[in-house]
């Protein structure tokens, strides 16, 4: 889906592993879209990140899979890569102290929020994949 011969391909393929974070757009009950920001990791060709159980953004996945996803665009928005997919809740997905990955981007944010990662794996329960459909960016 992404095409890292291109400058902008190369890019997105560049940030996906490299940003701290992504936005992450679902759809509330009431048809409002609902923006959160989200750690992530791109793994096997998927958005995965991780949520604490029961929240808002899980029922409106449950409810309305297709979501946005997008960087921050910089300062003056020379930088804008927004994704479109659809997401899906994997109950048997391995926790976060087991995802070698996550664990190596995000061990040093984990510590700042005052959590070690087994505390986080358990806090943070909820897997969630989200399959690319379409960027478009600038």
């Amino acid at each position: 889906m992404i095409d890292t011969t291109t400058e902008f391909g190369a890019r997105v393929e560049r940030k996906l592993h490299e940003e701290i974070g992504i936005w992450l757009v679902t759809v509330g009950s009431d048809g409002t879209p609902q923006p959160n920001p989200i750690w992530f990791v791109w793994d096997a060709g998927e958005i995965l990140f991780y949520s604490q159980p029961n929240k808002a953004k899980l029922r409106h996945i449950e409810r309305h899979p297709r979501v946005a996803l997008h960087f921050e665009g910089g300062a003056l928005s020379e930088e804008v890569i927004v994704f479109t997919g659809d997401a899906r809740i994997v109950l048997d997905a391995p926790p976060v102290a087991a995802m070698p990955a996550y664990v190596q981007k995000y061990a040093e944010h984990i510590t700042r929020i005052q959590m070690n990662v087994e505390s986080f794996s358990a806090s943070y329960s909820v897997a969630v994949r989200v399959r690319l459909a379409k960027v478009r960016g600038w």
